[in-house]
């Protein structure tokens, strides 16, 4: 129950309360003070009478005393006072509430991004497009969504996109793009009524099935993006690097510079050692950007951070070091098992499957449809279904399923019958990660996380996300505020929590940037952290 249902029922108590105990002394005083004996209904039937200030009945030609006139008196001036302040601590409140509640229908913004539909992977989007100073409204037809997005803050409109007048009335005129993300079906036809209103405004949907790509192109659509298809491909490429010692994807800054990410696993050399005593940087002359753990981000980690199970590196350096990297965050095959279970044969499930496939790595497939494709029909958190797919042989689990608490459960029953198998998790929704985490996964990605970045790197023309598809986020970015000042200045790791990676000037890669490094306007810097605190930076940086 909300705070003003609770008032009003507290009220409505409150007023009952007086109207039963006034009862009990009027009909009191008529017997004390006047000798009439007088039923509760009528001594009730008085008492509301004078409270609402409604007149009176044969009872007036009965008050002869003057404690009785003057009980009558008491109650008079309470149902006086009763009223003026009910007026503005409720009545005037509960119209001001319904007003200010009413969604609103249209937007003033200009230069702005309209986000047809509200989910919680715009969000991300959302923040990062705050972050560049860029103004964005939610269009959604749900009264309630909207009302909830404009009490925290949030620009919103309700209505149907699908229609001329919701997109008039969200200034499309004006706005430089329009992402559209409600279903494979609803958004064609939102992109063919918003390219009728407006020919040159730049539209991005979102599609989840590949086969109907081509049809949002079709409509209009200037770039179809797939991020369940980017996040299969992360999560295989996670589940690749477990039983192999080949170096996965990578970011390439330059031709002797490369960034990626390593998942340290329970039985690596590395654990229990800290960074200096791993030689990463002084043998190996491998740069620790970052390390993240159970959901937690470090930037640029000191030498006395000691490397635990399941932490995740996220480490610069050339391509042959980045290989000496990998032979030792990866043990080697004798005594492991290759196999991975795929769980989950949706998009993002197939995806895994599919570069699992062609990386020739063996895995079984799980899902509760019959299909070709799926070796397993059954449900991945039940013991049995586990049991079926050799859990306990198995040397990792992708959960690929498009449920955030079954992923959550499974995890749960994987870590109790088979411990020693690595959890790689798809999750939905952002919160979703540290519960997976904390259940006892290796390694989550959230969709929502991948596709806000890939909506972001095409949306801001002064920022390119690098890393749609990984834990961290690196992003090539000006930085106008800051030229003129140097690193140690601006203090990027202490105040913003991220870190400069290299810079690009004049076409030149520069690295191993130090606090004396001086920002010109003209740099674009690589900077990876958080989403949070690359947001914290680019917001701090325009």
């Amino acid at each position: 129950m909300n705070t003003w249902w609770r008032r009003i029922v507290l009220s409505l108590v409150a007023v009952f309360g007086i109207v039963i105990a006034y009862g009990y002394i009027y009909r009191w005083g008529m017997m004390t003070f006047e000798g009439e004996e007088r039923t509760m209904y009528q001594s009730i039937q008085v008492v509301i009478e004078s409270l609402t200030t409604a007149g009176f009945g044969g009872d007036t030609d009965a008050w002869n005393t003057t404690p009785m006139n003057l009980i009558v008196i008491g109650m008079n001036l309470s149902g006086v006072l009763l009223v003026f302040l009910a007026l503005p601590l409720f009545v005037v409140p509960l119209f001001q509430r319904a007003l200010a509640t009413q969604p609103a229908a249209s937007t003033d913004l200009e230069d702005h991004v309209i986000i047809c539909s509200h989910r919680e992977r715009e969000d991300v989007l959302r923040n990062e497009l705050e972050a560049a100073d860029v103004p964005s409204v939610f269009v959604d037809d749900d009264p309630e969504t909207v009302v909830e997005l404009t009490d925290d803050g949030i620009e919103a409109m309700v209505g149907d996109p699908e229609h001329e007048q919701t997109l008039r009335a969200a200034n499309i005129d004006d706005a430089r793009a329009l992402v559209v993300d409600i279903s494979d079906e609803a958004n064609p036809e939102v992109i063919l009524t918003a390219r009728e209103l407006h020919d040159d405004i730049q539209i991005i949907s979102v599609a989840e099935d590949e086969d109907v790509t081509v049809y949002h192109r079709y409509a209009g659509a200037d770039v179809v993006v797939r991020p369940r298809q980017v996040l299969g491909r992360g999560l295989a490429a996670k589940a690749a690097m477990a039983v192999t010692t080949e170096l996965q994807e990578t970011i390439e800054l330059g031709e002797r510079l490369e960034i990626t990410e390593f998942l340290v696993e329970r039985d690596s050399a590395l654990i229990g050692r800290t960074i200096g005593e791993s030689s990463i940087r002084n043998r190996m002359g491998i740069s620790v950007i970052g390390t993240w753990l159970n959901g937690e981000f470090v930037p640029a980690p000191g030498p006395e951070t000691v490397i635990e199970e399941n932490t995740i590196l996220l480490v610069a350096a050339s391509h042959e070091r980045l290989t000496e990297l990998t032979s030792r965050t990866v043990p080697p095959a004798e005594d492991r098992s290759n196999r991975v279970i795929v769980a989950g044969h949706g998009e993002v499930g197939r995806t895994v499957s599919e570069a699992l496939e062609t990386d020739d790595l063996a895995h079984t497939v799980i899902d509760r449809r019959e299909a070709d494709s799926v070796d397993i029909v059954g449900d991945i958190t039940d013991e049995t279904t586990l049991a079926a797919a050799d859990i306990e042989n198995a040397r990792s689990v992708v959960l690929a399923v498009n449920d955030d608490t079954a992923a959550i459960y499974a995890t749960l029953v994987i870590e109790k019958i088979a411990p020693e198998t690595e959890v790689i998790a798809r999750a939905n929704e952002t919160e979703t990660v540290r519960k997976l985490y904390r259940a006892g996964a290796e390694y989550v990605l959230a969709l929502s996380t991948v596709t806000g970045r890939m909506l972001s790197s095409i949306l801001l023309e002064d920022e390119q996300v690098l890393t749609p598809e990984i834990q961290f986020e690196i992003v090539r970015t000006d930085a106008p505020a800051f030229a003129g000042r140097t690193l140690g200045e601006i203090e990027v790791r202490a105040r913003l929590g991220c870190t400069v990676v290299a810079a690009e000037r004049n076409g030149e890669l520069m690295t191993d940037l130090g606090p004396e490094f001086t920002v010109r306007r003209d740099d674009a810097l690589i900077v990876a952290g958080s989403d949070e605190t690359v947001n914290r930076f680019i917001a701090a940086s325009r």
